[in-house]
This record gives structure tokens, sequence and C-alpha cells, in this order.
């Protein structure tokens, strides 16, 4: 069964990282899929975004990373995707989430949506809070894989610079 972890990844987490891995154990074939969104402002590219990914999990010989635009649903049908992976932090991420998938299962009823509790360690971890404790110079390294951290602090250094 084919499942697809959609999220914009900006930059991937160890939070990530640890739904990422629990999914491909649960289904057979796991999708990272990054959201091209124009209504944001990125710090890194879709391409440089996927690339990351890819660096991150290659350890998982049942994980794809792809990218897509539009509905999370409509590229879901066309991956022929049974389930919708979604991580859940707090219960304020559960409101918005089951919202979402109650959404999603009216435009279309053969895909679920599955919610996995974040791991204890990461449930205060966002890609907003790396980039923000980054901006101001503080360690990111025990949140994002090294190679991350490294980007992290190199597109601060260029948008910031001492």
């Amino acid at each position: 069964m084919l499942a697809i972890y959609p999220g914009s990844f900006d930059p991937i987490t160890l939070g990530h990282l640890d739904i990422i891995e629990r999914g491909c154990e649960l289904f057979d074939r796991l999708v990272v899929a990054v959201l091209r969104n124009p209504n944001k402002t990125p710090m890194f590219t879709v391409q440089e975004r996927l690339e990351q990914i890819r660096l991150t999990t290659r350890h998982l010989p049942n994980l794809e990373v792809d990218s897509f635009d539009g509905l999370t649903v409509n590229y879901a049908q066309m991956r022929q995707a049974k389930a919708l992976i979604r991580g859940l932090r707090a219960i304020s991420d559960f409101e918005a989430e089951l919202q979402m998938a109650h959404i999603n299962k009216t435009l279309s009823s053969e895909i679920e949506t599955v919610f996995l509790a974040t791991s204890n360690e990461y449930s205060f971890l966002s890609s907003s809070v790396v980039k923000e404790i980054a901006k101001f110079g503080g360690p990111i390294d025990h949140l994002v894989p090294p190679h991350i951290a490294r980007d992290v602090y190199r597109c601060q250094a260029k948008t910031h610079p001492i």
C-alpha cells in the first residue's frame, strides 16, 4: 500500500524524519511530497528541499521523494495512494489536521488520513522554530540532521550577514 506524507519540509527536521521512518515501517511504500506553495516564501527552493530530504532518507529503501502543487488529494489520487500521513505534535495540530482530513474525505472517499503522534522528544519541534533559532544564532544541531543545519546556517548567513 502506498502512502503520501505531504508538507513543506522547509527545512526537514528530526521530527519529520521520525514520522517518515515510522511511516516506512507501516506502509509498503511512502512518498514524501514537497508542496510547491506560491503563497509562501520558503528558505529553500523546492529542488533544494527535495535534495535535502533524499540525502536525509537515503537509508529507507521504500521511500520516494517528489514534489507537487495543487490539492494533496488530487496528487494522492494521481499516485494511486491509499493514505495520507500527518504528524501530530499537540492538541492544536489535531484540530486543524482533523478538519483537513474531513475536507479531504469529501474530495476523495478512498483516501484515508493516518495520524502519527510525534515522539515526545520532538513534540515542540517545527521548521519555523528551527529557522527562528538559527536566525538569532542559536544551536539547531539537535533539531535537524547535520547537513541540514549547515544548509540553514549558510542560508541565514546570506540573508543576515554579520
